[in-house]
């Protein structure tokens, strides 16, 4: 009755965490095995295969290919397949990555390489952003080994964790003032820091349910952040 009463709540509050829509899942390894069988050049025919530039241009013609719909996104910005990213590392790639395929630079090429190139560089913004905050990128972890969380997960949470998430949205409804707003901001951040240092050593271990369980939990802090970034937006 209890679990009930707090996830109707919790829907109601706007705290459900959301699903992590996506392509098929697939997992590194496969990723890079199926990436090896590429396909011939658009423009001149030529086999493309690993010796394409950055996966992006014909070795014979230079054009650009088409994105390899087979390629995870810690391929394509070179990183390890792993929670734990250089994010400094991260940054420089893909500011590389749109030196070479942002559209800007297709202004005056064919209309195939201009397309090719929104595809590319929408798809590296995508890689960026989801490897940059570790809740997405665990979750994108997750869904490259076919597990993802799906929503209405309130069932499997702990009865403390529930009212723990309850009497923080409470604090953030009575707050008035910038010191109350700090308050709670500081007690997010803490916990987000918590969780994410448990993920990591979850994933470190290939504790993938411990992984889902821990993600699941820095969903609702996530959303409670945006709860409060509406509420500190004047009216």
């Amino acid at each position: 009755m209890w679990r009930r009463r707090v996830g109707s709540l919790l829907r109601l509050w706007g705290f459900w965490p959301t699903g992590v829509p996506g392509r098929r899942p697939l997992s590194c390894d496969a990723a890079s095995q199926a990436g090896s069988n590429s396909p011939r050049c658009w423009n001149c025919g030529s086999p493309g295969g690993p010796g394409r530039e950055n996966g992006f241009f014909c070795p014979q013609c230079r054009a650009l290919q088409a994105p390899d719909p087979t390629r995870d996104y810690f391929s394509l910005m070179d990183c390890n397949c792993s929670f734990r990213v250089d994010t400094v590392k991260l940054q420089h790639r893909y500011q590389q990555l749109q030196r070479l395929v942002h559209p800007d630079f297709f202004s005056q090429r064919s209309q195939t390489e201009k397309d090719f190139s929104e595809k590319h560089s929408t798809l590296v913004n995508d890689a960026y952003k989801t490897l940059l905050a570790p809740l997405s990128r665990g979750l994108y972890l997750l869904k490259l080994r076919g597990i993802e969380i799906p929503e209405g997960t309130d069932y499997e949470m702990d009865m403390q964790f529930l009212m723990e998430i309850m009497e923080i949205n409470e604090k953030l409804a009575e707050a008035e003032s910038e010191a109350a707003m700090k308050e709670i901001e500081s007690i997010v951040r803490a916990k987000k820091k918590e969780l994410t240092d448990n993920v990591s050593s979850a994933f470190e271990q290939d504790d993938f349910e411990e992984a889902k369980e821990i993600l699941t939990k820095m969903r609702y802090f996530s959303n409670i952040e945006e709860k409060i970034k509406l509420k500190k937006i004047p009216l």
